[in-house]
Protein backbone atom coordinates (compact mmCIF):
# COMPACT_ATOMS: atom_id res chain seq x y z
CA UNK A 1 0.00 0.00 0.00
CA UNK A 2 1.14 3.70 -0.97
CA UNK A 3 1.57 6.25 1.54
CA UNK A 4 -1.47 8.11 0.07
CA UNK A 5 -3.48 5.23 0.23
CA UNK A 6 -5.66 4.90 3.39
CA UNK A 7 -7.42 2.55 5.55
CA UNK A 8 -10.56 3.52 7.46
CA UNK A 9 -12.20 1.41 10.66
CA UNK A 10 -14.28 1.85 12.67
CA UNK A 11 -16.20 -0.47 15.46
CA UNK A 12 -18.78 -2.43 12.97
CA UNK A 13 -18.72 -5.38 11.56
CA UNK A 14 -16.55 -4.81 8.81
CA UNK A 15 -14.25 -2.99 10.78
CA UNK A 16 -10.79 -4.41 9.20
CA UNK A 17 -11.76 -3.57 5.54
CA UNK A 18 -9.62 -1.62 3.80
CA UNK A 19 -10.70 1.24 2.11
CA UNK A 20 -8.42 1.88 -0.92
CA UNK A 21 -9.95 5.17 -2.45
CA UNK A 22 -7.35 4.66 -5.47
CA UNK A 23 -8.61 1.68 -6.28
CA UNK A 24 -11.26 3.28 -8.03
CA UNK A 25 -9.79 6.65 -9.23
CA UNK A 26 -6.70 8.39 -9.81
CA UNK A 27 -3.59 7.62 -12.23
CA UNK A 28 -3.68 4.02 -13.38
CA UNK A 29 -1.30 1.76 -11.16
CA UNK A 30 0.87 -1.73 -11.58
CA UNK A 31 -2.27 -4.10 -11.04
CA UNK A 32 -5.34 -2.05 -12.26
CA UNK A 33 -7.34 -3.56 -14.49
CA UNK A 34 -7.73 -1.06 -17.58
CA UNK A 35 -10.62 -1.01 -20.99
CA UNK A 36 -9.10 -0.43 -24.04
CA UNK A 37 -10.90 0.97 -26.57
CA UNK A 38 -10.05 0.95 -30.14
CA UNK A 39 -10.60 3.32 -33.31
CA UNK A 40 -13.48 0.18 -33.84
CA UNK A 41 -15.17 0.50 -31.10
CA UNK A 42 -13.31 -3.02 -30.03
CA UNK A 43 -12.76 -2.99 -26.27
CA UNK A 44 -10.23 -4.99 -24.55
CA UNK A 45 -9.41 -5.38 -20.56
CA UNK A 46 -5.98 -6.18 -19.85
CA UNK A 47 -4.32 -6.08 -16.38
CA UNK A 48 -1.38 -3.17 -16.03
CA UNK A 49 2.37 -5.18 -15.43
CA UNK A 50 5.90 -2.94 -15.69
CA UNK A 51 7.49 -4.22 -19.14
CA UNK A 52 4.24 -6.08 -20.66
CA UNK A 53 3.05 -4.69 -23.81
CA UNK A 54 -0.81 -5.24 -25.26
CA UNK A 55 -1.09 -6.53 -28.60
CA UNK A 56 -3.73 -5.33 -31.15
CA UNK A 57 -4.01 -6.46 -34.54
CA UNK A 58 -2.04 -3.26 -35.67
CA UNK A 59 0.70 -2.52 -33.63
CA UNK A 60 1.25 -3.18 -29.63
CA UNK A 61 0.57 -0.57 -26.32
CA UNK A 62 3.34 -0.64 -23.84
CA UNK A 63 1.75 -0.99 -20.05
CA UNK A 64 4.54 1.73 -19.08
CA UNK A 65 2.65 4.02 -21.41
CA UNK A 66 -0.70 3.61 -19.43
CA UNK A 67 0.80 3.12 -15.51
CA UNK A 68 0.99 6.62 -14.61
CA UNK A 69 -1.40 8.21 -17.12
CA UNK A 70 -4.64 9.47 -15.50
CA UNK A 71 -7.97 7.61 -16.07
CA UNK A 72 -9.96 8.60 -19.20
CA UNK A 73 -6.60 9.18 -21.29
CA UNK A 74 -5.78 8.12 -24.78
CA UNK A 75 -3.09 6.32 -25.79
CA UNK A 76 -1.46 5.33 -28.97
CA UNK A 77 -0.42 2.16 -29.82
CA UNK A 78 2.98 1.50 -31.70
CA UNK A 79 1.42 2.47 -35.04
CA UNK A 80 -0.07 5.45 -33.73
CA UNK A 81 -3.74 4.41 -33.52
CA UNK A 82 -5.60 5.73 -30.47
CA UNK A 83 -6.57 3.98 -27.65
CA UNK A 84 -8.92 5.11 -25.18
CA UNK A 85 -8.03 3.99 -21.67
CA UNK A 86 -10.71 3.77 -18.70
CA UNK A 87 -10.79 1.89 -15.35
CA UNK A 88 -13.97 -0.75 -15.95
CA UNK A 89 -16.52 -0.07 -14.12
CA UNK A 90 -18.23 -2.65 -12.20
CA UNK A 91 -20.95 -3.83 -14.94
CA UNK A 92 -17.73 -3.58 -17.29
CA UNK A 93 -15.54 -5.86 -14.86
CA UNK A 94 -18.43 -8.77 -14.65
CA UNK A 95 -19.10 -9.35 -18.36
CA UNK A 96 -14.97 -9.49 -19.00
CA UNK A 97 -13.51 -11.37 -15.92
CA UNK A 98 -13.38 -14.79 -15.54
CA UNK A 99 -16.49 -17.00 -15.27
CA UNK A 100 -17.17 -20.31 -14.27
CA UNK A 101 -20.88 -20.49 -14.10
CA UNK A 102 -23.12 -18.20 -16.31
CA UNK A 103 -23.34 -14.63 -14.60
CA UNK A 104 -26.15 -12.91 -13.24
CA UNK A 105 -26.36 -9.73 -15.81
CA UNK A 106 -26.15 -6.20 -14.51
CA UNK A 107 -29.82 -5.63 -15.46
CA UNK A 108 -31.00 -8.44 -13.83
CA UNK A 109 -29.21 -7.34 -10.55
CA UNK A 110 -29.95 -4.19 -10.92
CA UNK A 111 -33.54 -5.32 -10.52
CA UNK A 112 -32.59 -7.98 -7.34
CA UNK A 113 -30.76 -5.19 -5.48
CA UNK A 114 -34.20 -3.05 -5.93
CA UNK A 115 -36.44 -5.99 -5.33
CA UNK A 116 -34.65 -7.61 -2.69
CA UNK A 117 -34.67 -4.06 -1.22
CA UNK A 118 -30.52 -4.50 -0.11
CA UNK A 119 -29.56 -2.02 1.86
CA UNK A 120 -26.72 -0.60 3.85
CA UNK A 121 -25.55 -2.87 6.83
CA UNK A 122 -27.84 -5.72 5.93
CA UNK A 123 -27.45 -9.52 6.47
CA UNK A 124 -27.39 -11.42 3.01
CA UNK A 125 -27.58 -14.76 2.33
CA UNK A 126 -26.73 -15.97 -1.46
CA UNK A 127 -26.85 -18.73 -3.20
CA UNK A 128 -24.84 -20.17 -5.10
CA UNK A 129 -22.86 -17.85 -6.10
CA UNK A 130 -21.29 -18.92 -9.19
CA UNK A 131 -18.85 -16.76 -10.63
CA UNK A 132 -19.51 -13.95 -8.22
CA UNK A 133 -20.91 -11.29 -10.42
CA UNK A 134 -23.74 -10.57 -8.32
CA UNK A 135 -21.64 -10.53 -4.74
CA UNK A 136 -20.16 -7.90 -6.17
CA UNK A 137 -23.15 -6.17 -6.71
CA UNK A 138 -24.39 -7.27 -2.91
CA UNK A 139 -21.06 -6.13 -1.48
CA UNK A 140 -21.22 -2.88 -3.01
CA UNK A 141 -25.19 -2.33 -1.85
CA UNK A 142 -24.50 -4.02 1.91
CA UNK A 143 -21.49 -1.55 2.66
CA UNK A 144 -18.95 -2.45 5.09
CA UNK A 145 -21.21 -3.02 8.00
CA UNK A 146 -22.91 -5.59 6.33
CA UNK A 147 -22.51 -8.99 5.90
CA UNK A 148 -22.54 -11.20 2.75
CA UNK A 149 -22.72 -15.41 3.50
CA UNK A 150 -22.86 -16.96 0.34
CA UNK A 151 -23.28 -21.25 -0.47
CA UNK A 152 -21.83 -23.22 -2.97
CA UNK A 153 -22.16 -26.57 -4.03
CA UNK A 154 -18.51 -26.82 -5.88
CA UNK A 155 -15.15 -25.68 -4.19
CA UNK A 156 -14.23 -24.71 -8.37
CA UNK A 157 -16.75 -21.86 -7.98
CA UNK A 158 -16.28 -20.67 -4.88
CA UNK A 159 -12.42 -20.14 -5.71
CA UNK A 160 -13.01 -18.35 -9.15
CA UNK A 161 -15.83 -16.15 -6.69
CA UNK A 162 -13.53 -15.31 -4.63
CA UNK A 163 -10.65 -14.46 -7.08
CA UNK A 164 -13.32 -12.14 -8.80
CA UNK A 165 -14.59 -10.27 -5.61
CA UNK A 166 -10.71 -9.80 -4.81
CA UNK A 167 -9.88 -9.42 -8.27
CA UNK A 168 -12.21 -6.23 -8.79
CA UNK A 169 -12.15 -4.51 -5.25
CA UNK A 170 -8.46 -4.71 -4.74
CA UNK A 171 -8.84 -6.75 -1.19
CA UNK A 172 -10.41 -9.65 0.03
CA UNK A 173 -13.44 -8.67 1.91
CA UNK A 174 -13.78 -9.63 5.59
CA UNK A 175 -17.67 -9.05 5.32
CA UNK A 176 -17.17 -12.01 2.65
CA UNK A 177 -17.37 -15.74 2.38
CA UNK A 178 -18.14 -18.56 0.54
CA UNK A 179 -19.52 -21.91 2.43
CA UNK A 180 -19.26 -25.16 -0.08
CA UNK A 181 -22.61 -26.90 0.45
CA UNK A 182 -26.14 -27.53 0.18
CA UNK A 183 -27.69 -24.50 1.53
CA UNK A 184 -30.53 -26.35 3.42
CA UNK A 185 -27.87 -28.58 5.11
CA UNK A 186 -25.38 -25.06 6.45
CA UNK A 187 -27.78 -22.50 6.82
CA UNK A 188 -28.84 -23.47 9.77
CA UNK A 189 -25.64 -23.62 11.35
CA UNK A 190 -24.82 -20.85 10.04
CA UNK A 191 -27.17 -18.28 11.32
CA UNK A 192 -29.84 -18.39 14.12
CA UNK A 193 -33.05 -18.21 13.33
CA UNK A 194 -34.83 -14.87 12.43
CA UNK A 195 -31.20 -13.25 12.23
CA UNK A 196 -31.27 -12.66 8.48
CA UNK A 197 -32.52 -9.89 5.96
CA UNK A 198 -32.48 -10.88 2.40
CA UNK A 199 -31.65 -14.33 1.14
CA UNK A 200 -31.23 -14.46 -2.83
CA UNK A 201 -31.52 -17.87 -4.68
CA UNK A 202 -29.69 -18.42 -7.94
CA UNK A 203 -30.10 -21.85 -8.24
CA UNK A 204 -31.58 -24.69 -9.83
CA UNK A 205 -34.02 -25.61 -7.53
CA UNK A 206 -34.81 -22.71 -5.53
CA UNK A 207 -37.94 -24.24 -3.89
CA UNK A 208 -35.73 -27.17 -1.96
CA UNK A 209 -34.59 -24.92 0.59
CA UNK A 210 -37.65 -22.89 1.41
CA UNK A 211 -38.30 -24.19 4.97
CA UNK A 212 -34.54 -23.56 5.99
CA UNK A 213 -34.70 -20.14 4.01
CA UNK A 214 -38.08 -18.99 6.04
CA UNK A 215 -36.10 -20.24 9.44
CA UNK A 216 -33.24 -18.09 9.12
CA UNK A 217 -35.07 -14.92 8.01
CA UNK A 218 -36.71 -11.79 9.85
CA UNK A 219 -40.21 -11.19 10.15
CA UNK A 220 -40.64 -9.21 6.85
CA UNK A 221 -37.34 -10.42 5.08
CA UNK A 222 -37.36 -11.01 1.80
CA UNK A 223 -36.85 -13.95 -0.34
CA UNK A 224 -35.59 -13.26 -4.18
CA UNK A 225 -35.57 -16.33 -6.46
CA UNK A 226 -33.24 -15.87 -10.04
CA UNK A 227 -34.70 -18.78 -12.25
CA UNK A 228 -34.15 -19.10 -16.13
CA UNK A 229 -37.19 -20.73 -17.45
CA UNK A 230 -41.26 -21.11 -16.90
CA UNK A 231 -41.43 -24.23 -15.43
CA UNK A 232 -38.80 -23.15 -12.62
CA UNK A 233 -41.07 -19.89 -12.45
CA UNK A 234 -44.15 -21.86 -11.81
CA UNK A 235 -42.76 -24.37 -9.63
CA UNK A 236 -41.13 -21.70 -6.94
CA UNK A 237 -43.89 -19.51 -7.34
CA UNK A 238 -46.25 -22.52 -5.84
CA UNK A 239 -43.70 -24.01 -3.52
CA UNK A 240 -43.50 -20.37 -1.82
CA UNK A 241 -47.46 -20.13 -1.50
CA UNK A 242 -47.60 -23.85 -0.05
CA UNK A 243 -45.33 -23.09 2.98
CA UNK A 244 -47.58 -20.95 4.14
CA UNK A 245 -44.33 -18.63 5.80
CA UNK A 246 -44.54 -16.02 2.73
CA UNK A 247 -46.56 -13.48 1.49
CA UNK A 248 -47.89 -14.08 -1.97
CA UNK A 249 -45.44 -14.28 -4.78
CA UNK A 250 -44.26 -11.54 -7.15
CA UNK A 251 -42.68 -12.27 -10.48
CA UNK A 252 -41.29 -10.59 -13.05
CA UNK A 253 -38.21 -9.89 -16.13
CA UNK A 254 -36.13 -7.04 -16.49
CA UNK A 255 -35.92 -6.57 -20.30
CA UNK A 256 -33.61 -3.61 -21.72
CA UNK A 257 -33.13 -2.37 -24.91
CA UNK A 258 -30.75 0.25 -26.15
CA UNK A 259 -30.91 3.58 -28.48
CA UNK A 260 -28.62 4.61 -31.00
CA UNK A 261 -28.67 8.62 -30.87
CA UNK A 262 -26.55 10.43 -33.50
CA UNK A 263 -27.77 13.73 -34.50
CA UNK A 264 -31.49 13.42 -35.95
CA UNK A 265 -30.74 9.39 -36.40
CA UNK A 266 -32.51 8.04 -33.54
CA UNK A 267 -33.84 4.48 -33.14
CA UNK A 268 -33.95 1.16 -31.28
CA UNK A 269 -30.89 -0.66 -31.44
CA UNK A 270 -30.52 -3.65 -33.77
CA UNK A 271 -29.51 -6.00 -30.59
CA UNK A 272 -31.15 -5.65 -27.01
CA UNK A 273 -30.79 -7.82 -24.20
CA UNK A 274 -33.62 -9.87 -23.39
CA UNK A 275 -34.97 -12.52 -20.99
CA UNK A 276 -32.47 -13.46 -18.92
CA UNK A 277 -34.03 -15.19 -16.25
CA UNK A 278 -37.42 -14.40 -13.75
CA UNK A 279 -37.33 -13.07 -10.67
CA UNK A 280 -39.86 -14.00 -7.81
CA UNK A 281 -40.21 -12.71 -4.64
CA UNK A 282 -41.84 -12.63 -1.53
CA UNK A 283 -41.73 -11.75 1.80
CA UNK A 284 -41.40 -13.69 5.42
CA UNK A 285 -44.57 -14.22 7.51
CA UNK A 286 -44.34 -13.27 11.20
CA UNK A 287 -44.69 -16.46 13.41
CA UNK A 288 -48.01 -18.22 13.77
CA UNK A 289 -49.56 -15.82 10.72
CA UNK A 290 -52.28 -16.82 8.44
CA UNK A 291 -52.22 -14.87 5.13
CA UNK A 292 -55.22 -14.29 3.67
CA UNK A 293 -56.38 -15.95 0.67
CA UNK A 294 -56.02 -14.35 -2.86
CA UNK A 295 -59.23 -14.91 -5.21
CA UNK A 296 -57.77 -16.37 -8.17
CA UNK A 297 -59.28 -17.76 -11.44
CA UNK A 298 -58.75 -21.85 -11.23
CA UNK A 299 -55.25 -22.97 -13.15
CA UNK A 300 -53.92 -26.06 -13.32
CA UNK A 301 -50.90 -25.85 -10.26
CA UNK A 302 -49.86 -29.34 -9.97
CA UNK A 303 -46.97 -30.66 -11.56
CA UNK A 304 -44.51 -33.94 -11.38
CA UNK A 305 -40.44 -34.00 -10.88
CA UNK A 306 -41.06 -35.45 -14.47
CA UNK A 307 -42.21 -31.99 -15.55
CA UNK A 308 -39.62 -29.84 -13.92
CA UNK A 309 -36.98 -32.61 -15.56
CA UNK A 310 -37.95 -31.30 -18.82
CA UNK A 311 -36.88 -27.68 -18.68
CA UNK A 312 -33.06 -28.61 -16.49
CA UNK A 313 -30.33 -27.55 -18.45
CA UNK A 314 -29.10 -31.05 -18.74
CA UNK A 315 -32.66 -31.98 -20.76
CA UNK A 316 -32.26 -28.94 -22.76
CA UNK A 317 -28.61 -30.47 -24.12
CA UNK A 318 -26.95 -27.17 -22.17
CA UNK A 319 -23.51 -28.37 -21.59
CA UNK A 320 -21.56 -27.81 -18.14
CA UNK A 321 -17.83 -26.36 -18.47
CA UNK A 322 -15.26 -29.43 -17.07
CA UNK A 323 -13.17 -29.86 -14.03
CA UNK A 324 -10.30 -28.70 -16.07
CA UNK A 325 -11.72 -25.64 -17.29
CA UNK A 326 -12.95 -24.66 -13.90
CA UNK A 327 -9.56 -24.75 -12.49
CA UNK A 328 -7.96 -23.19 -15.18
CA UNK A 329 -10.77 -19.89 -14.69
CA UNK A 330 -9.88 -20.02 -10.91
CA UNK A 331 -6.18 -19.88 -11.44
CA UNK A 332 -7.49 -16.68 -13.73
CA UNK A 333 -9.32 -15.07 -11.29
CA UNK A 334 -6.51 -15.74 -8.95
CA UNK A 335 -3.88 -13.75 -11.14
CA UNK A 336 -6.10 -11.03 -11.50
CA UNK A 337 -6.96 -10.75 -7.51
CA UNK A 338 -3.09 -10.94 -6.78
CA UNK A 339 -2.01 -8.54 -9.29
CA UNK A 340 -4.82 -6.27 -7.47
CA UNK A 341 -4.01 -6.91 -3.89
CA UNK A 342 -0.02 -7.03 -3.90
CA UNK A 343 0.93 -4.07 -2.69
CA UNK A 344 3.21 -1.75 -6.08
CA UNK A 345 7.25 -2.27 -5.55
CA UNK A 346 7.23 0.98 -6.81
CA UNK A 347 5.80 4.25 -6.82
CA UNK A 348 3.90 4.87 -10.35
CA UNK A 349 5.31 6.92 -13.14
CA UNK A 350 4.24 10.77 -13.62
Amino acid sequence: MTDDQTTDSSETAGADIPVNHLAFSGPFRVGDRVQLTGPKGRMNTVTLKPGEKFHTERGFIAHDDIIGRPDGTVVANSTGAQHLALRPLLKDFVMSMPRGAAIVYPKDAAAILAKADIFPGATVVEAGVGSGALSLWLLRAIGAEGRLQSFERRQEFADIAMGNVAGFLGYRPANFDVAVGDLQDVLPSTFEPGTVDRVVLDMLAPWEPLEAVAEALKPGGVVLAYVATVTQLSRVAEAIRDTGLFTHPDADETIVRGWHVEGLAVRPDHRMAGHTGFLVTARRLAPDTELPQLKRRASKTSYSDEDVEVWTPGALGERGKSDKILRKKAREAQRIADARTAPPDSEPQS
